[in-house]
């Protein structure tokens, strides 16, 4: 029985392909909510610091317990993401790297802040060190301050902030493999020459990816600092915690400017993480092009 070869063969359309009209009101849809959810409160926030000009503004940044809240906000950036910086690159080594006993718990553990709301991850170190506990008691007898003070803050925002650098690591260490680990390690390489020379390297655009997202955080983060920080102005009050205050004594040029500084920092991480995933693309192709 001969073949009919005359018929036209059939048009196989891209799984990834739409029709013209639904490819533009996706993009208008999505443009859309961003535009009200995303830029409208992000342009109002800018707007309102300014409405009573620059002068207002810049003075509002100078009062002394905005400046201290500026100071506070460095300060726990400072220790928190360096400390989360050390626990993350060594958790996700551990993980990705070696085979052992509670290897999955502690990866759930990890994930725990996600799942958590950062004021019951506030309340959690309020009933561990509050003035009734055991613990509070003890630090108590040594004149040792940790809730309503600076290192409560810190514990706070590394709770919330510690799984960034991890979750960022483990699954590129895992796609990695150990073998170029196990090829220095033949070589004579001590652990840490292995670690600097060859780890390292490999994961240092997810490493810096991470921290960036984690310092972002830890500038921003409100909900656990609010419960440990006691509200002590000038003392304990970080920058997301100052807008608060402000805002609440109809201080809304002093509210908007320091939001104006958060918000500043949101557009550098953006910017930083777009330039970040471009060199990361550009270091990729490169070494699939040798």
């Amino acid at each position: 029985m001969a073949l009919d070869t005359s018929a036209q063969p059939t048009k196989v359309r891209s799984a990834v392909t739409e029709h013209r009209f639904a490819r533009w009101t996706l993009i208008l849809v999505s443009l859309t909510f961003l535009t009200l959810i995303l830029l409208l409160p992000l342009a109002a926030v800018f707007v309102e610091a300014f409405r009573k000009g620059a002068g207002p503004f810049l003075e509002a940044l100078q009062d002394e317990e905005t400046f201290s809240a500026i100071r506070l906000t460095l300060i726990v950036a400072g220790v928190s993401v360096p400390l989360n910086l050390f626990f993350g690159v060594a958790a996700a080594w551990a993980i990705a790297k070696f085979e052992f006993k509670g290897k999955a718990l502690l990866t759930t553990l990890i994930d725990l802040p996600f799942s958590v709301s950062p004021v019951i991850s506030g309340l959690v170190f309020v009933l561990l060190l509050g003035a009734n506990t055991y613990l509070g008691h003890w630090l108590s007898a040594y004149n040792i301050k940790i809730l309503f003070a600076v290192p409560g803050l810190i514990l706070a925002t590394m709770f919330v902030t510690f799984p960034f650098v991890a979750r960022e690591l483990i699954p590129l260490m895992q796609e990695q493999g150990t073998g170029d680990e196990e090829a220095a390690i033949s070589l004579g390489a001590s652990g840490w020459q292995t670690f600097w020379h060859v780890t390292l390297p490999n994961i240092k655009w997810g490493l810096l990816y991470g921290v960036l997202l984690c310092n972002a955080r830890a500038m921003g983060e409100f909900g656990a600092v609010s419960v440990v920080s006691g509200h002590i102005r000038g003392q304990t009050n970080t920058m997301p915690l100052q807008v608060e205050i402000l805002y609440n004594e109809y201080n809304f040029t002093g509210a908007f400017a320091v939001a104006t500084l958060l918000a500043l920092l949101a557009l550098v991480t953006l910017v930083l993480k777009t330039l970040l995933e471009m060199r990361y693309s550009e270091e990729i192709a490169a070494s699939r092009r040798h």
